[in-house]
């Protein structure tokens, strides 16, 4: 689904001078946070503003509007510029009371001062119990506050096309290395034929393949950030798509979610594709031919440990200026935990929930028509449990992905390798965190 492709590649706001905390970290708020905010009811009707991406999510909103009349929702749709539009209502001090913002996206806009803490509600400090703990941990920042709720997640898997991997008797490989092997074995067969392709325009898939081999990125300890981006785990997951590459044994002119990419997977030039929960629904709704031709199984591993990662997803972020905390909450907790509009999202939006009841509901525990009726959910909830919950963003994520993506497509493009796209991504993660006067150093 193209929307929801455009939601989940995130591009951040710049952010502002000052120390971000992010999730995980138990080092103190940042200067300029915003206090817990009072949560008093209202006296009388409210009427709150949510920005987001969502497919479908005016038919969620509407739901809840008929059954609260005194807490009435205005949804608005941002997909085509969303942090341009969110920074711009920042900026001149009207941002909506609710926005969607993408979990690596958090720490750079707390820098900006751009969330209200809702712990004073009693309702929103209980709803840690009710997600995956590792997106709590994001969304409180190490439980300084509650800034978010989270919405969805995107546990990584396999999408194979089981015909082609039948056809030239491939079984579906476990590690990094059987799948390095496939990928060798279909090109030789047929030379138009390639196992996958590797996208150098999209930094947060790559994080996601770096998360999953435990690569960590950042760590905030002694009052400064620790900047391990070019890691012994990182150059391995680096040094392992060069060789792809370099064999040409991946394509590198395809973009993920773009026409050229649906059209490669139609002309039956791929085999495979590394991807995250939320895309079950583009394969679905752009290839509608090739129904019952699709598996979704496990990511290939690089041990035993069967360690998985995460690509996207999204919270619901209290804004700054929001004076309506006790309704916001109210919504907030139905929108993200209740089972008909956690269904109604994964329909409509192809949201996979956060919410720990998102496991129980019928759609995700029951075979998907498309995907040959597999219950494809029970790979991804297992890939979510195997997510490594310590895992960190930096302070100036968005220049970074910038910097790492500019590296790849050069390396893609035969100047310089991937491994010399994470020394740059290093670079340029202490440069501008010392540009903005935030402490760190290289290292652990």
């Amino acid at each position: 689904m193209s929307n929801t492709v455009t939601r989940i590649r995130l591009a951040v706001v710049a952010a502002a001078a000052s120390i971000a905390v992010l999730a995980g970290c138990s080092s103190p708020a940042p200067s300029g946070d915003a206090s817990a905010a009072s949560c008093r009811p209202a006296k009388g009707k409210v009427t709150l503003q949510y920005w987001n991406t969502v497919p479908g999510m005016d038919q969620v909103v509407a739901r809840w509007n008929k059954k609260n009349p005194d807490i009435q929702v205005q949804t608005k749709n941002i997909s085509n510029d969303q942090y341009g539009t969110l920074g711009n209502a920042l900026k001149a001090g009207k941002a909506p009371d609710l926005a969607q913002v993408g979990y690596d996206e958090l720490p750079n806009l707390r820098t900006q001062n751009a969330f209200v803490d809702a712990s004073a509600c009693s309702a929103a400090t209980a709803a840690k119990s009710k997600f995956v703990p590792w997106t709590w941990s994001q969304t409180s920042f190490g439980g300084t506050g509650v800034f978010a709720f989270p919405q969805d997640t995107g546990p990584m898997a396999l999408y194979v096309r089981s015909d082609i991997f039948t056809k030239h008797g491939l079984k579906i490989p476990t590690t990094w290395d059987e799948y390095a092997a496939d990928a060798q074995k279909l090109h030789k067969a047929d030379p138009n034929l390639s196992m996958t392709f590797f996208d150098p325009n999209n930094a947060e898939w790559f994080n996601g393949l770096l998360w999953q081999n435990n690569a960590e990125m950042y760590k905030y300890s002694g009052d400064k950030w620790h900047v391990t981006v070019e890691s012994a785990q990182s150059k391995q997951v680096a040094e392992y798509w060069q060789k792809l590459i370099a064999a040409k044994l991946v394509r590198t002119d395809l973009a993920n979610g773009s026409t050229q990419m649906y059209a490669a997977y139609q002309k039956n030039q791929i085999a495979s594709y590394v991807g995250a929960a939320w895309g079950y629904s583009m394969f679905r709704d752009n290839l509608p031919k090739q129904a019952g031709k699709w598996s979704i199984v496990p990511m290939p591993t690089w041990g035993s440990d069967g360690a998985s990662g995460d690509w996207g997803g999204s919270t619901v972020a209290f804004m700054k200026g929001n004076k309506h905390l006790y309704e916001s909450v109210k919504f907030n907790s139905w929108l993200n935990t209740d089972p008909e509009a956690l269904a109604l999202e994964n329909k409509l939006g192809g949201l996979y929930p956060a919410a720990t009841a998102g496991t129980k509901l019928p759609a995700l525990s029951q075979g998907v028509p498309y995907y040959n009726n597999e219950k494809i959910f029970d790979v991804f909830a297992d890939s979510s449990k195997n997510i490594d919950t310590s895992f960190t963003w930096g302070p100036t994520q968005k220049t970074v992905n910038l910097a790492l993506q500019d590296a790849m497509a050069k390396a893609a493009a035969g100047s310089g390798t991937l491994a010399d796209a994470l020394s740059a991504a290093q670079a340029t993660a202490l440069k501008s965190m010392k540009d903005q006067a935030i402490p760190a150093t290289a290292g652990k």
